[in-house]
């Protein structure tokens, strides 16, 4: 069976998560799409064939978004909509209604009615379907893609279940033009091979210490600690947070308070990771600390518990890097739904004609 050709289009791409998965998978990146120069610069560094295309979307009129450069007239198009999940996720405490990135989706609505791309892949937090609007975001999207003649499958999936080191919750929407589609099953769990755990994908890194950076890669960089949090997680055992803890190394915020246990924790070598967040390379943040190393993990960490590559480069601060990582869609948990898109799209073009759905879109704006 032939490999189809997949032009994907990546809209709030950020460091590229989904575009390496699909890329992996055997896509074609075509175009990233992020209002964020930090996360530009990471997209071009590690996809210097593709495009990049530095836009607020909201503003970008729907009909800019090709131009002579950027013209994927052969194959099929994809489009993935991975917005920023701040509004919807549970640990977000304002959740007034104006906030303007609960727009994001209706925006890449009108994208997606405007060029009709054969696929659509959208992933976020679970809170997304349930956010408290009418008919609220997540449902209107639902309801403009069956309109438009979509098929559609999506569920709260683990990204554990593909083969991320990672206790990740998110929600995954595969959409179609062409036919039927249904998410992947697990490859890791119950019915798979195991779940994959911390020391799986980090422990072979250079050990460092806290504010240190390994001399042959930049971004395996350790963030300083105080000296009193160096006494907190020296006092932390693997896999351990606050409960090790002598009175005199507790908050007084965590005096008899049992909740945010994973604050100043560590990891487990032999555990999946818990989610990793925007201050992922943070010891105060969440259970960041490394498994036995006094410091918290540094960004390639951070990054390889993503199941980034450990050649993948990243551009900013360390406090951009470690939002680009912590808003990443794990590249292995991407891919797995990418070889089901091309799985689709293969059995498709066994069955069709070159006349019928491939390209449609792109064919109605530019003409045969």
């Amino acid at each position: 069976m032939a490999t189809p050709h997949i032009n994907v289009v990546d809209f709030f791409s950020g460091c590229g998560g989904t575009s390496c998965g699909f890329q992996n998978a055997g896509m074609n990146v075509l175009l990233g799409l992020d209002h964020d120069s930090d996360s530009g610069d990471t997209f071009r560094l590690n996809f210097p064939s593709a495009s990049f295309l530095k836009a607020d979307l909201q503003t970008l009129p729907v009909e800019n978004l090709f131009d002579s450069k950027v013209r994927p007239l052969d194959g099929y198009l994809l489009f993935s909509g991975c917005a920023p999940c701040q509004p919807f996720t549970k640990q977000r405490t304002d959740r007034r209604g104006n906030d303007e990135r609960r727009t994001l989706l209706s925006t890449f609505e009108k994208f997606i009615a405007h060029w009709l791309p054969d696929l659509v892949f959208v992933e976020n937090v679970p809170g997304l379907q349930k956010v408290d609007r009418k008919p609220g975001p997540f449902a209107g999207f639902l309801k403009m893609l069956k309109k438009l003649g979509y098929f559609t499958d999506y569920a709260v999936v683990r990204a554990s279940d593909y083969g991320v080191p990672q206790r990740r919750e998110r929600l995954v929407l595969m959409a179609s033009r062409i036919g039927s589609v249904a998410l992947p099953r697990p490859s890791h769990g119950l019915d798979g091979k195991k779940l994959a755990v911390v020391r799986d994908w980090i422990s072979a890194l250079p050990p460092l210490s806290a504010g240190e950076t390994d001399a042959n890669d930049p971004d395996h960089r350790a963030a300083a600690l105080s000296d009193l949090n160096l006494a907190r997680i020296r006092a932390t055992t693997e896999g351990g947070g606050r409960e090790n803890w002598p009175e005199s190394l507790l908050l007084n915020c965590h005096r008899g308070h049992v909740g945010h246990s994973d604050v100043y924790g560590r990891l487990s070598w032999t555990k999946p990771a818990s989610a990793l967040t925007t201050r992922c390379v943070s010891y105060s943040n969440g259970r960041f600390g490394h498994p036995e190393q006094d410091r918290a993990i540094s960004l390639r960490e951070a990054a390889c518990l993503q199941t980034f590559p450990r050649t993948w480069q990243f551009s900013g601060s360390l406090e951009s890097r470690a939002r680009q990582v912590g808003n990443a869609v794990p590249p292995l948990m991407a891919e797995a739904i990418g070889r089901e898109f091309v799985r689709h799209v293969s059995m498709h073009d066994e069955q069709t004609t070159f006349k019928d759905l491939k390209c449609e879109s792109l064919f109605r704006h530019y003409g045969s």
